[in-house]
């Protein structure tokens, strides 16, 4: 079967001088092309097309023969399509976790068997009138109890008038106190009846529950076992002719076992493919295709960055070899100093600027931070009042003592501070104005992406109102109200949202020049002096 694809190249695009760095990148475009050449297709095939609408991510890798006078390209599809595996045009998987003679699929049948044990257990007739009974029992038991207390409480009040009615001989009162102590006797005696009654009822259910917790237990095992197996026979390549298993790449990587699904995305299938037939890779890229899943931000058509949870470390094995393409969003953005708006004895502000990290990351020092403490070196205490995401622009307040930051963070936590941005979206929205109210979480298995999640979201409130409409976008500025991640990006991206993503948005949209979104104003008190500030930095786009 031929997964080759012949590329026209008609504009006579210069081939890529390095590979594509896959966690962020604007797509070259000879991968534009083999995308548009991949929907064309999908297109045509009623079938599969009726599945991709629902949503699914696909990915082009476009490549060199040896010998081959033009440039082709590679298409896949993320986990499985139509049920299947192997589906004609699209590169096979890394491993076919379908294929019915696999260990998958032998380990996926015991692991079944396993589980209808476990129903038949839980749901057997037998345990279910043990249990019937055993609520039947502690509830008649409870009842006969508190009955036998009420009967202890009357004779104890017929007991007190009788004595308070005075002229109670030595006898009658001996007789009471004996009746008094027998009544306790008897209550404990009676406890003990239904304390042996239910317990042996106990007993019985908890020898069921028992036998049903050490198949679970087996089952987790035979599970964990069967996911370690499978990632051993997830063996990729990469361009130095190294091979290794998935289990061995994350235990190197990250110390622990692959998260499900991993091997299963586009990037580990097109370059395993390239690797094993002798192609050279040139670039790569991934798009959605079809409805947004729920939750997340995909829009039909646009470029998306590889995860990063399932395929960071397998990409970074596999790309071992090739001249790869410098992380942009770990090179600095200058040797400048950064821009002060504001400064007195207490606090700065600042114009960060877009690529620009607020405070140091995990693969470069250089930040707006770093930046201040360099102008600033005698700001003592915590002095990072709040954050802009690295691609946004704009205002940044930084503190000079521990007194002015807790002041300031109040603030914030109060939401008495408000924050104007200014942003342009990339398509042309209806309303004028309007309120947006989704909750926010991360999206664990892709970071640093946030995701839409009334059950585990936090409160996101951003309040918008239009400025323009021209050339099909849409000037608009942003009040948040709540100060969550990419609220605004996520806010204005989402379909419940404004379905509209911002201009550049490499993670909710689509990369450009840079993300059009900038910290435009912002008013606060002054922690020192009770003065009411309002600082502004004009926009740059």
């Amino acid at each position: 079967m031929n997964h080759l694809h012949e590329l026209k190249n008609e504009a006579n695009v210069d081939l890529p001088a390095q590979f594509t760095f896959p966690f962020h990148y604007t797509p070259h475009p000879l991968c534009v092309e083999a995308a548009r050449l991949v929907q064309r297709y999908v297109e045509s095939q009623a079938v599969l097309n009726s599945e991709l609408q629902q949503g699914k991510m696909l990915g082009v890798l476009v490549v060199k023969a040896f010998g081959a006078p033009q440039p082709q390209f590679l298409a896949a599809f993320s986990g499985n399509l139509a049920g299947s595996n192997d589906i004609p045009y699209f590169v096979p998987a890394v491993y076919d976790l379908l294929n019915p003679d696999g260990e998958f699929k032998r380990g996926e049948a015991a692991i079944t068997t396993l589980n209808h044990r476990i129903a038949a257990l839980a749901n057997a007739p037998s345990l279910i009138k043990l249990r019937e009974q055993l609520a039947d029992a502690t509830q008649r038991g409870r009842m006969e109890i508190d009955d036998f207390k009420q009967h202890m409480a009357a004779s104890k009040a017929r007991r007190d008038a009788v004595r308070a009615k005075g002229g109670v001989s030595t006898e009658d009162d001996e007789q009471m106190l004996n009746e008094s102590r027998f009544q306790k006797a008897e209550l404990k005696r009676l406890r003990q009846r239904i304390d042996a009654g239910i317990s042996s009822l106990r007993d019985a259910v908890s020898a069921c529950e028992d036998e049903i917790s050490d198949l679970k237990t087996q089952r987790k095992t035979m599970s964990e076992a069967l996911q370690e197996r499978i990632f051993r026979l997830f063996v990729v390549e990469n361009a130095l002719g190294d091979c290794s298993d998935l289990t061995d790449i994350f235990a190197r990587a990250e110390g622990k076992l692959p998260p499900s699904g991993s091997g299963e995305c586009c990037a580990p299938k097109l370059l395993h493919y390239a690797y094993t037939h002798n192609l050279t890779p040139l670039c790569m890229a991934e798009f959605w295709y079809g409805a947004s899943p729920v939750g997340e931000v995909r829009h039909h058509g646009h470029f998306y960055p590889a995860c990063r949870s399932k395929c960071k470390p397998i990409l970074e094995f596999m790309m071992q070899g090739l001249d790869v393409e410098e992380n942009s969003l770990a090179a600095s953005t200058d040797t400048q100093g950064i821009e002060i708006v504001y400064d007195d004895q207490w606090l700065t502000v600042v114009n960060k600027p877009s690529g620009m990290l607020s405070v140091p990351g995990k693969l470069l020092d250089d930040s707006a931070q770093t930046r201040f403490q360099h102008l600033f070196p005698e700001a003592i205490g915590p002095i990072v009042v709040h954050r802009l995401d690295q691609e946004t622009s704009g205002l940044l307040i930084f503190a000079k003592d521990k007194d002015t930051h807790k002041a300031l963070q109040q603030q914030f936590a109060c939401h008495s501070i408000s924050k104007q941005y200014i942003a342009i979206l990339s398509r042309t929205i209806e309303s004028d104005e309007g309120t947006i109210s989704l909750p926010i979480c991360p999206d664990v298995d892709d970071r640093p992406r946030q995701m839409v999640s009334p059950e585990y979201g936090k409160e996101a409130v951003t309040r918008y109102r239009v400025l323009e409409r021209r050339d099909g976008r849409t000037r608009i500025e942003f009040y948040p109200t709540t100060g969550r991640t990419h609220q605004l990006r996520v806010h204005a991206s989402h379909p419940q949202g404004l379905n509209a993503p911002i201009v550049g948005d490499r993670l909710y949209g689509t990369a450009d020049t840079r993300l059009m979104l900038h910290a435009q104003c912002i008013t606060f008190t002054h922690p020192a002096t009770g003065e009411q500030l309002t600082i502004t930095s004009e926009a740059p786009f």
